[in-house]
């Protein structure tokens, strides 16, 4: 075997959705900032997220978190979320899933029942308080990125459905969040081929007509994702976030439930301490705490806490042979859709 690079990951699942830590083979990159490093990565140079997101090293469902040194000092490490499309700014499972990494492996120490991990992110700070138990991370807590509405019943024409209302809302990324009914679909898992079709199909239309540019930070603008909503019987929030190039997320979702929040703030149906729990296609619960009002550039902004659960089922060794005439990886129509 001779391999001319070597990376290591930690592989962990949150309620269903893969995120791989990435824990050697990656020293830094450029940005002084991690809104610079994202930006780096999407608009300079991708050649880590082909080489690790694509086939045969990895495939459409699931992510890498990508840990660089924080450039802010109040932060423990940097955390930028690497998928098939785009590397984004902040998720949610995947926060979940480094600091679940980060703890059980003794890449930071546990300090109590309570240990606080501070992420740096392209969305700003985000505080996480993992709940430990003889070694083991039972339950984590993320202080989210303030979430906000700049569109608020928006409507798209279609012909497939009429007018379709949605939201834009930012809640680590930009999301459009609809409510599944008007595409005459529920979100249970004999679904999920449909509703990823649809919802990757309704964000390249919506995004070709609204930039979503973000108030202070460009590398954050853009619609990253579609996420369809409903009301389960209990009242909990039923989520189902779809990704290009084509799948749902098996987790509620941590950014889309965030904004979510910011929609119920937005109306005026937030009280603090009200806490959501969102259900994901599979079943898997979070829960967002809603905590405070804040301002981001014009738009109010609504400060929530996020929690839920993680599991490391695995770690992986990734390498590139020379020889390799797949470096930078592939995508098939068979497995990745259209």
């Amino acid at each position: 075997m001779h391999w001319t690079r070597t990376l290591q990951s930690v592989d962990v699942h949150c309620e269903g959705e893969i995120g791989r830590v990435l824990t050697g083979g990656v020293l830094d990159l450029p940005g002084a900032t991690m809104a610079e490093v994202l930006a780096h990565l999407n608009d300079t140079d991708d050649s880590l997220r082909r080489f690790l997101c694509s086939e045969p090293r990895s495939g459409p469902a699931g992510s890498f978190c990508l840990l660089v040194p924080a450039r802010d000092p109040a932060a423990d490490v940097g955390m930028i979320v690497l998928q098939p499309d785009q590397a984004h700014a902040m998720s949610g499972s995947n926060a979940i899933c480094t600091v679940t990494a980060l703890l059980e492996t003794g890449m930071r120490p546990i300090t109590g029942p309570q240990t606080v991990v501070t992420l740096d992110t392209a969305a700003g700070l985000v505080r996480a308080v993992a709940t430990c138990d003889g070694g083991k991370v039972t339950r984590v807590a993320l202080d989210m990125p303030p979430a906000f509405v700049t569109r608020q019943g928006a409507v798209i024409d279609t012909p497939e459905w009429g007018p379709i209302a949605y939201d834009l809302c930012f809640g680590g990324i930009f999301y459009v969040l609809i409510d599944v009914a008007q595409i005459g679909l529920t979100i249970a898992p004999e679904n999920a081929r449909a509703l990823a079709t649809i919802g990757v199909d309704l964000r390249a239309r919506i995004a070709a007509q609204d930039p979503a540019a973000h108030p202070t930070t460009p590398a954050l603008s853009g619609i990253s994702y579609v996420m369809f909503r409903s009301e389960d019987p209990d009242g909990a929030l039923r989520t189902c976030t779809t990704l290009r190039p084509g799948r749902v997320d098996r987790s509620p979702c941590g950014t889309g439930s965030n904004a979510s929040m910011a929609v119920r703030h937005a109306t005026g149906r937030a009280r603090v301490g009200e806490v959501v729990v969102s259900r994901s296609i599979i079943g898997g619960e979070f829960t967002t705490e809603y905590l405070a009002e804040t301002t981001i550039g014009p738009y109010p902004a609504a400060c929530s806490r996020l929690s839920g659960r993680g599991w490391i089922y695995a770690i992986t060794q990734i390498g590139l042979d020379p020889t390799d005439p797949f470096p930078q990886g592939f995508t098939l129509s068979d497995t990745w859709g259209g």
